[in-house]
């Protein structure tokens, strides 16, 4: 099943594949500009000793599989074929107005090892947690919006969700009526909720077969290369830094695996503030 957002013209940025066995994530995928960016990509990533091969894929163009170093399963293609934009077809509109594919969140079992290679593959960052000068996830990006890829340390490679943008705020709690009228409230998994990295209005779902989207308002533009980076200091953050609770342990440590792919847990088990102990924190404080 090929599926694409209102605004997106190519013909497709989600694609579910009916198999047998847990849900897994086959691949996540990116696009380069030109063709000869693919044979660049599939000499670097031999050159490194990771796998890079080349494949065939319906509504594609040349189209390279490659892995990062822990496993990461990756799509790069060039071209695809093209379809009618939806965008102005308001009268068919329905759901939440999905408009386009906007970024991944990935686990890796080391953060700084993790944004170094991408960095060697022309990714840059523009905000990043971390406690003293341990690394604990940062936003990369190439776009020119504050992220396309999200990588936090935990055990991985996982998809830990992917994001769709949507044009208008009050999309967010249609998307929530929309989920409990069709019997999937309990899929709400995160918010709604406005993220301080990034400063994105939020929700997160959970599909029936686990995997995790995030439906979010937009972010600001990485267009000035003489802005740094923006550093946030874990020990004090909120997990939603402007309002809200904390979120679940289930939101902090569910994520879909990549198919074949073997897991590699981080030196230091991350510990977030989870809303349960939050609850834990609070009933201690009063009870004091």
């Amino acid at each position: 099943c090929h599926l694409r957002g209102l605004s997106e013209a190519c013909h497709h940025s989600l694609v579910l594949v009916q198999a047998q066995g847990d849900a897994a994530c086959r691949r996540i995928g990116f696009r380069v500009y030109l063709d000869e960016d693919l044979d660049a990509a599939h000499t670097w990533f031999r050159a490194q000793g990771l796998p890079a091969e080349w494949v065939q894929v319906p509504y594609q163009g040349r189209t390279l599989h490659v892995e990062d170093p822990y496993g990461t399963k990756l799509e790069l293609c060039a071209h695809m074929e093209v379809r009618e934009r939806m965008f102005l077809k308001f009268e068919q509109f329905t759901g939440a107005h999905a408009q386009r594919i906007d970024h991944f969140q990935t686990f890796a079992p080391d953060c700084w090892k993790a944004c170094e290679f991408y960095g060697k593959l022309g990714f840059r960052n523009s905000e990043y947690l971390a406690h003293g000068d341990k690394l604990l996830g940062a936003f990369m990006y190439r776009k020119g919006t504050c992220l396309d890829l999200a990588i936090v340390e935990n055990t991985g490679p996982k998809m830990h969700h992917f994001a769709y943008i949507i044009p208008e705020s009050h999309l967010i709690f249609t998307a929530c009526d929309l989920a409990g009228n069709f019997g999937y409230g309990g899929s709400v998994d995160r918010g709604p909720g406005r993220h301080g990295p990034g400063g994105m209005l939020y929700v997160y779902l959970m599909d029936p077969d686990g995997h995790r989207v995030e439906l979010c308002d937009g972010h600001y533009q990485t267009i000035d290369t003489e802005v740094e980076p923006v550093r946030w200091e874990a020990g004090s953050l909120s997990t939603n830094v402007r309002w809200g609770l904390p979120a679940t342990e289930h939101w902090y440590f569910h994520a879909t695996p990549f198919a074949g792919a073997a897991l590699t847990a981080p030196e230091q088990p991350p510990k977030p503030q989870t809303l349960e102990s939050f609850i834990l924190q609070q009933k201690a404080a009063k009870a004091a």
